[in-house]
């Protein structure tokens, strides 16, 4: 690969890796006004998408373990199969999720005490680490699509666990915001 090729790759995973935390975060502090000064209402048809988000990241989770046993075993094609399925999971998890928060009002947690302390850890640290997954995880795979296999397994060391933990801990949040959908 050329490169420019490089380069542009590169350029391109760094601009997708900013506009997707920052175009979330927006979409997450919009006032409900600003959304519907824009036409968008709240829409009832898809207030089932949290357990659909769950069920994503559940299966993602899934994918990425079956994906590092299938590279233990030396098993190049298949992990790259499941590897690939983990990343289209966590693009239709990302549309899916920014057009639920486009039509519906953040839920609030309502626990208290101990359990509040658990799921507030458990949520900060699911966000922050959401944000190196994009640019770790498109990385990594690039990397291993374009067989550069030294650089990919430095990138892997860290967007591995990194996406493991986002995705578990998508599930938890789902299953402790649940009472609150």
């Amino acid at each position: 690969m050329s490169n420019n090729s490089e380069k542009t790759i590169m350029r391109t995973i760094t601009i997708v890796s900013v506009l997707i935390p920052v175009a979330v975060a927006l979409l997450m502090i919009m006032p409900a006004s600003w959304k519907a000064a824009m036409g968008i209402e709240e829409n009832s048809q898809l207030s089932s998408l949290p357990l659909f988000h769950a069920v994503l990241n559940g299966s993602t989770f899934v994918l990425l373990v079956i994906a590092g046993i299938a590279i233990k075993n030396k098993k190049i094609s298949l992990h790259r199969t499941f590897m690939l399925s983990a990343f289209v999971l966590s693009s239709v998890f990302l549309i899916s999720y920014v057009i639920y928060h486009m039509t519906h009002e953040s839920a609030r947690f309502g626990g208290e005490g101990a359990i509040r302390m658990v799921y507030f850890f458990i949520l900060i640290s699911h966000i922050i680490l959401s944000v190196p997954v994009i640019p770790l995880a498109l990385l990594s795979i690039y990397r291993g699509w374009t067989n550069d296999i030294a650089r990919h397994k430095k990138v892997v060391k860290f967007a591995y666990p990194v996406w493991l933990y986002v995705a578990s801990t998508g599930v938890m949040v789902y299953l402790f915001m649940q009472p609150y959908y």
